[in-house]
């Protein structure tokens, strides 16, 4: 690599590197009790568990119907609307019921109702409680909703032009050195750029992985948003001039019909009309897998909410698959215990990797400025290296 090129590179990394190393760290704290947040709701207690039945019951457990769930939680709110309905691919005794004041509303009502007995079993805590939504609306937004997304997607691409370059930096300044050295013996800058660039290289892909989906999940409402501007305006094209609905057919009957419909799979969550993930017209009943993979592809079965017949039913678009998959790959969610502690254990690292190269420019700032220093006092003398480059 040429001189110059050398100095390219070493001002993309450096640039790069420094305006989103802060957000970084931000979001690999905040990410770090998110690769838990199961484990942490049910320490603090946040957890919702069914009740145990008897155990003659218990092997051959009864199944509400969904009309009987559903009245169960709106006596509680009487004056709210359903928005959503879902259960956990691990948790089949649950129904997570979800009233709002309207279908958008974002200070929703979450009540985990008995899926055997239909009884209420509690409220659970808005996102698993205080420490959990805040770490959560960090990492996601910075509390600033959409705007916040955004940038924080902007952040993640400069992460991944670092990374890149870090790469391409990576061999000419490590050519005479065996890999994995870090030369304790000398000074204590050398010494955390060895680490520096050990750790980087060692996380190279965990971080590129991490860094692109966290990307991809920055464009969650951009994508939702096309979405329902393409395919569910085709799906609703027949009832554009249909009246608002008076009366809805029973969601017992259209969950039944839309299991029947996809055999092999199963519901994963119900949209009311007039959410997102519906129309104002129609149920939309989302199927998936049972396995860890295929759990988290969802294919939507569109239900009439006057009739419970079905209207349409298609595979998501590429672009809403690739964002479904990268939410739980970003938090490490597929491979159980094990991809967490790996996780976490990448995590950490990363965050040293991130620390260190903050470290290394403070440090090398006070470098410079001795070196201009001594350069006044010697006019004649010159930096034996360049400034891109680093004694070896």
């Amino acid at each position: 690599m040429s001189t110059q090129s050398l100095r390219w590179w070493s001002w993309i990394h450096k640039w790069s590197s420094l305006v989103c190393t802060v957000f970084m760290l931000l979001l690999c704290l905040t990410g770090l009790p998110l690769i838990y947040h199961h484990e942490i709701g049910h320490l603090l207690g946040n957890d919702v568990e069914a009740p145990a039945l008897a155990p003659e019951v218990a092997a051959n457990p009864p199944k509400a119907n969904l009309d009987e769930v559903i009245a169960s939680a709106k006596a509680l709110y009487p004056n709210k609307i359903m928005m959503y309905m879902s259960q956990e691919l691990d948790e089949p005794a649950i129904w997570n019921v979800t009233l709002g004041d309207h279908p958008n509303d974002e200070h929703y009502k979450p009540i985990a109702v008995d899926a055997r007995t239909a009884k209420v079993i509690t409220e659970p805590a808005f996102e698993g409680g205080a420490f959990m939504s805040t770490m959560l609306r960090l990492h996601v937004d910075m509390f600033a909703g959409l705007p916040g997304m955004l940038f924080l997607g902007f952040m993640g691409l400069l992460l991944i032009v670092a990374i890149i370059s870090g790469v391409v930096l990576y061999a000419p300044f490590m050519r005479k050195l065996d890999f994995g050295t870090v030369r304790h013996e000398r000074s204590t800058r050398l010494k955390w750029l060895d680490m520096h660039n050990l750790l980087g290289i060692v996380t190279l892909v965990w971080a590129l992985v991490v860094g692109a989906t966290g990307v991809i999940n920055t464009l969650a409402d951009v994508l939702l948003k096309v979405w329902q501007a393409t395919e569910i305006a085709a799906m609703i094209e027949p009832y554009k001039d249909a009246k608002p609905l008076v009366e809805m057919a029973s969601v017992d009957a259209a969950m039944k019909t839309a299991v029947a419909a996809e055999p092999g799979m199963q519901v994963g969550f119900i949209a009311f009309p007039g959410t997102p993930f519906a129309t104002p017209h129609h149920y939309g009943v989302y199927m998936h897998g049972d396995q860890a993979f295929s759990s988290r592809l969802y294919k939507p079965v569109l239900i009439d909410a006057g009739n419970g017949t079905i209207t349409d039913r298609r595979e998501l678009p590429w672009y809403l698959t690739a964002l479904l998959v990268s939410q739980p790959l970003h938090f490490g969610d597929y491979g159980g215990g094990w991809m967490q502690f790996l996780w976490a254990v990448l995590d950490v690292a990363t965050i040293i990797v991130l620390g260190s190269g903050l470290y290394l420019w403070l440090k090398r700032g006070r470098k410079a400025k001795a070196e201009a220093k001594q350069e006044k006092t010697a006019p004649g003398m010159q930096p034996v290296l360049a400034r891109s480059g680093e004694q070896r």
